[in-house]
């Protein structure tokens, strides 16, 4: 007898649990690499998924595998860097409700002994130019994320196409491009966010940094249900105002790496209220 109520409190304890599961909704988002290394994701996305019993599910990706993932409905909302691929996202009918939530910035990071002379720089195309008749190892993500998009606007401006044994095409994400880059003694351009998160675990200083076209936004955008009506739209557009919301802006605002703020709220203000 006792073994049986033993069994059947098991039972019980098991649907239960199980039920919980079933009755949360999920919600898939593709992000890119930078706010997951940086460690933004993991004080970001609790606060929501309990007040609305959701579980975000955040596929971390280059920004092109992300663009791909949300052309196809295979999640329900986008969070991105890469402007330019955004805004086509956007204008080609998949997705809907584009909002800003943060900005930081882009660097150029490299040994110390700075053999190629970035620090002389004046401007971020200069400072590529220089690498490239220094032709000093440059370690690129060449993965589609926003960061190799920005570093092909660079090149552009540079009137440079990078090729030769100095330039080196990874298909890495960011952590480990800086790391690659650290090892090898050589050049990279980072988001500062990431760069930031290696605090004490690399000795390798910022070159350059501050010029406009290193400017780094970042964007939310619902994936449109109309183009995939299986998507969780709703469930989208709740994260939306909460990201953009002053919930949302004030965790991104106090969010710091030994000290150091790694993003800055970008919503506009009609957005917050």
């Amino acid at each position: 007898m006792k073994r049986m109520l033993w069994i059947c409190c098991i039972t019980g304890l098991v649907a239960t649990a199980a039920g919980d599961v079933m009755a949360r909704a999920w919600l898939r988002m593709a992000t890119t690499t930078s706010p997951e290394n940086a460690g933004l994701l993991e004080v970001l996305l609790p606060p929501f998924e309990k007040a609305n019993n959701v579980r975000v599910e955040a596929i971390v990706v280059g920004t092109g595998k992300a663009i791909n993932l949300g052309q196809n409905g295979d999640v329900d909302l986008l969070f991105l860097h890469a402007r330019e691929l955004e805004e086509k996202f956007v204008t080609d009918g998949y997705g809907v409700d584009q909002r800003n939530v943060m900005y930081n910035d882009f660097i150029i990071i490299g040994p110390q002994n700075d053999p190629a002379k970035v620090k002389e720089a004046r401007s971020a195309a200069e400072a590529f130019t220089k690498i490239a008749q220094a032709k000093v190892d440059f370690i690129s993500r060449a993965d589609k994320s926003g960061t190799h998009q920005k570093e092909k606007l660079i090149w552009k401006a540079a009137g440079i196409k990078p090729e030769g044994k100095w330039y080196m095409a990874t298909g890495l994400e960011m952590s480990h491009v800086i790391q690659m880059t650290f090892e090898k003694k050589g050049y990279t351009l980072a988001d500062r966010g990431t760069y930031l998160s290696y605090t004490g675990k690399i000795d390798m200083p910022i070159l350059f940094e501050g010029d406009k076209m290193l400017f780094n936004p970042y964007v939310v955008i619902a994936v449109n249900p109309k183009k995939n009506p299986h998507v969780q739209y709703k469930l989208a557009k709740k994260f939306i105002d909460y990201i953009t919301g002053p919930e949302g802006q004030n965790i991104i605002g106090d969010f710091k790496v030994n000290g150091k703020q790694l993003f800055f709220p970008d919503a506009v203000e009609d957005q917050k209220q």
